[in-house]
């Protein structure tokens, strides 16, 4: 028998509480039933963002949510400071130039965070930068920022703070607020553990008093002023995936019924066990800084990576995802995301163990599982 484990950064695997929901019968989007479903999920948004701040839900992708940010933060006379280290930072760029914002392109290298000393640096060249962009946690390099540290930062020098948190909310520690984040923009199908089809963004008192005075260029769809007017009513101001709100809810309880600062504690450990599994396994960790929700591991020499991955599906139901750009090939991708525990997590190393091992890797047998069983014994 073979099991589908997902463990590829999105889409995560979804509880099985939350698809019995969606799979219910459903009453019409424009009823009283529908508002009152969509003002809890609003409110328990807010306590898994670690916000007071109002969250907006757009049916769409994590992307369909950070372009709506992106343009509605920009109005005419803007400068936009895009910080770039791997495929998801250098799409919020691209996104500014085909909405003609002005944008200031930053460069990371690959796998490397950051120094947010570069950003100070670049806001003081630069007054004019009037918004900066950040991915928390860079998926494709699973590499995780100090965003904390950056928007100390952009406090300091009083420009708006948009982040990319589509792996890092509810996965990873983050207090907006507290933080100075005055924008946080995730997806459904992450840590969220719903299938795809869902974007969420958090929206500052400070942002909303530039997104609702852009006079300028603004998305049609993606209007984050337009879906706040309508949730302000308990509603949407398009067709809503409502059978994903229906889940929504579910996983909202889940996470929340587990406590915020134990749903980290779980992803780091996961990391963590991972990390060590690999360096028993003579496998090299891709980032300088790895983020704990997603880890990219580099594929030994002599190892194949598609048919790494390919061996890890057809044997074991095992999904890891690939590396893009210029480092396909080159790493595969686990979650540490979605309804998994500590013991699908040693499924999942116990099986990329065997088949490294069957590939010619050499290094000693059962020495990776034995490493995250430690942290995981170490971390209860």
């Amino acid at each position: 028998m073979k099991k589908i484990r997902l463990f590829t950064p999105g889409p995560c695997t979804v509880p099985e509480e939350a698809l019995l929901e969606m799979a219910r019968p459903f009453e019409h989007h424009r009823t009283q039933w529908f508002k009152d479903l969509f003002a809890e999920c609003n409110t328990k948004l807010k306590q898994v963002f670690g916000t007071t701040n109002d969250v907006i839900t757009i049916t769409g992708s994590g992307t369909a949510a950070a372009e709506g940010a992106i343009v509605g933060c920009n109005p005419p006379g803007s400068k936009f400071l895009n910080i770039n280290g791997g495929k998801f930072g250098e799409r919020w760029g691209k996104i500014a130039n085909q909405f003609g914002i002005d944008c200031i392109d930053h460069k990371v290298e690959w796998g490397h965070a950051v120094d947010p000393a570069a950003i100070e640096k670049l806001l003081k060249d630069d007054p004019k930068i009037t918004n900066v962009m950040v991915v928390h946690s860079e998926t494709s390099t699973a590499t995780a920022c100090d965003l904390q540290a950056i928007g100390a930062i952009c406090r300091k020098h009083d420009k708006l703070l948009i982040a990319d948190c589509i792996t890092s909310a509810a996965a990873l520690p983050l207090k907006p607020d507290e933080w100075g984040v005055d924008i946080v923009v995730t997806g459904s199908q992450k840590a969220l553990m719903l299938p795809p089809g869902l974007g969420f963004v958090s929206v500052s008192e400070r942002a909303w008093k530039v997104i609702e005075g852009n006079k300028g260029q603004h998305c049609f769809y993606n209007n984050l002023a337009s879906a706040r007017k309508a949730m302000l009513k308990g509603d949407t101001p398009y067709t809503p995936a409502h059978l994903l709100v229906r889940g929504l809810r579910i996983t909202l309880n889940m996470l929340l019924e587990e406590g915020m600062e134990k749903v980290w504690k779980r992803v780091a450990a996961m990391a963590e066990a991972t990390r060590a599994a690999a360096r028993a396994m003579h496998v090299e960790v891709y980032s300088k800084r790895p983020s704990d929700s997603v880890t990219a591991l580099v594929v030994p020499n002599g190892v194949v990576e598609k048919d790494l991955r390919k061996k890890l599906r057809e044997r074991f139901g095992l999904h890891l995802a690939g590396g893009q750009d210029h480092i396909e090939g080159k790493v595969v991708r686990l979650s540490h995301m979605g309804a998994i525990d500590s013991l699908d997590m040693l499924a999942a190393i116990a099986g990329l163990e065997q088949v490294l091992f069957e590939m010619g890797h050499k290094f000693e047998l059962g020495s990776g599982t034995a490493a995250a069983v430690k942290v995981f014994a170490e971390r209860k």
